[in-house]
This record gives C-alpha cells, structure tokens and sequence, in this order.
C-alpha cells in the first residue's frame, strides 16, 4: 500500500512485466484515491482508472465529453498517489488534435500513470457503449497515435490504442484503423464495443500479433465472458470500468431510502465497516506513527 513516505514503484515498468506474466492482466476500474486502496487491498495487481465514473463521480454526468484533460489528469495523480499498483488511465480523444495529445501524455506521465488509452472518437466524444458516436480519419488517428508514443519520456510507458469505428462503420473499418495504430507504434490495441462472439474472434484472430484489450462493460455491448473463455481468445488484459462505481452507487441508494424511513442510521449501521475499520483502511495508523516519529 502507499505509504506517504516511500517512493512508488515504476509503474510503467511493473505493468510492462504483469503483461508478460502469461494470464490477462485484471484491472478493476476505480473512480477516486479510495477505489484505488480498495483494489489493491483486494489483492489485484494493477488500477483502471475509469472516465465513465471519473464523470460520474466529479460531476454527477455521463461520459459525453464534459471533463477536459486537467480534471481527468488531477484524479489520475490522486489515484497514482493512492496506491502502489500500476494504474492504466482513460485518456479519452487525447483532448483534441496531435499537440494536444502530446501534451495529454507528458501529462499523464508526470501524474505517474504506467499507460493510457487515446481514442479515434471526435470530439465531444462519449461512452463507448452509447448510441451515436463517430469517428474522426485513420489518418488523423493514426496520427495521433504517433504523437503520442514519440512524447514519452519513459519507453515503459503503455500507449493503448482504442477504435470506437466498430458501430459507425463496421468492425472490417475497426479492424484496419487497429491495424494502422499498430504501424503507427501503439503497444496495445483495444477495439471497442464488440458485439457478439464472432466479431471477437475474429479480432482476437487477425491481431493476435499484438496485445489486445478486453472491456469487460457491466450490461455493454459485449458479450459477459468467463476470465478462462478471454484467455482462450488471448486478450493481454481486461478492463471492468463499473463494477465499483455500480456497486456503490447501488449500496448509497439502500442506506438512503432506510434513513429516509427511519430518520436516522441506526438500523444500517450493523451494515457498514465499523469507523476504526474504515480508518484502517484510509490508512490512519500510519499517520499515527508519523505523528509520534516526528513530534506532529
């Protein structure tokens, strides 16, 4: 866990070796600095930081393009800070054209992410398993996708290349804007909103030179697969960008109507992490210890 005093680990050097570990790379999503401590005492090995619940959660909105690139890049340095883990951030369209994207990953970088994704979405762009997304060139694209693997400055540092042309233009246009993203040195590849089983075999099969990327979306377009049937297919890594935003969100709404009834928590408290647990969790022996080490 991260500690206020200890260095993090090189996230982009760590992640690089969980993808060479064999198995796909789990990644729940989180939405703030306290998500993040949560998954990594659940025992995984690396974060997503999600842009779906980044809005939800800053702004109470949907993904449609509301946040800008300062906004997303603050929650991804808390999160970093949060937690020693790796953390693998929504970077969105890269927040406008290829200067922009360069800057968006000098960004990232400095806020200590190990990688982002860049989509090929126009902007204002929106969830990638909404109705009505479009798509700028390949060219543009894969443009942008250039920019921003010759702007980092760590060569660890994971540029993950996202298509949303599935829906608007087929999945063969996804597969050639995927293919384009390759040449222009991308390091993953992530094609979005897949339908059924056989669009992800045959993603799965015609670039299966590169690692790919599984967005395991709660109630999305892509079909629900076990963990054994994603390795089958050989996706390096997988995404589950909701389960805890859903998961608190669902747990938020229960205490409230029971409070509404009652007026007060009592009737809910047996429910809830005890407060010294919480604390525990947030890391306050730590700070305790500090306190008395440095007279605070």
């Amino acid at each position: 866990m991260a500690d206020l005093l200890r260095s993090r680990p090189d996230g982009p050097a760590r992640f690089r070796q969980l993808l060479e570990g064999g198995g796909p790379v789990l990644l729940p999503g989180c939405y703030d600095a306290l998500g993040a401590r949560l998954i990594e005492q659940a025992g995984f090995d690396a974060v997503y930081m999600t842009g779906f619940g980044t809005s939800a959660s800053l702004l109470g909105r949907p993904d449609v393009g509301l946040l800008g690139l300062s906004e997303m890049v603050d929650n991804a340095r808390r999160i970093v800070a949060a937690t020693d883990l790796p953390v693998i951030a929504d970077a969105d369209t890269g927040y406008g054209n290829q200067l922009n994207v360069i800057r968006t990953v000098q960004a990232y970088e400095q806020a200590g992410v190990a990688g982002i994704h860049i989509e090929d979405q126009v902007l204002p762009k929106r969830c990638g398993h909404m109705e009505g997304k479009e798509v700028v060139s390949q060219a543009e694209f894969s443009a942008k996708i250039a920019a921003a693997v010759e702007a980092r400055a760590n060569p660890d540092f994971v540029v993950i290349a996202r298509t949303d042309a599935r829906a608007p233009h087929g999945l063969d246009a996804a597969l050639a804007r995927a293919g384009a993203a390759r040449e222009a040195g991308a390091d993953m590849l992530f094609v979005e909103a897949l339908v059924d089983d056989a669009e992800l075999r045959k993603v799965a099969s015609e670039l299966d030179d590169m690692p790919l990327l599984f967005n395991w979306v709660e109630g999305g377009k892509t079909p629900p697969l076990t963990l054994q049937e994603i390795a089958d297919l050989g996706f390096a890594m997988v995404i589950m960008p909701l389960s805890t935003l859903l998961a608190a969100t669902k747990a938020m709404e229960a205490v409230l109507r029971r409070i509404k009834i009652d007026g007060t928590p009592a009737n809910v408290v047996g429910d809830l992490p005890t407060f010294s647990a919480f604390t525990d969790t947030i890391g306050l022996p730590e700070i305790v210890e500090l306190e008395q080490r440095f007279g605070a």
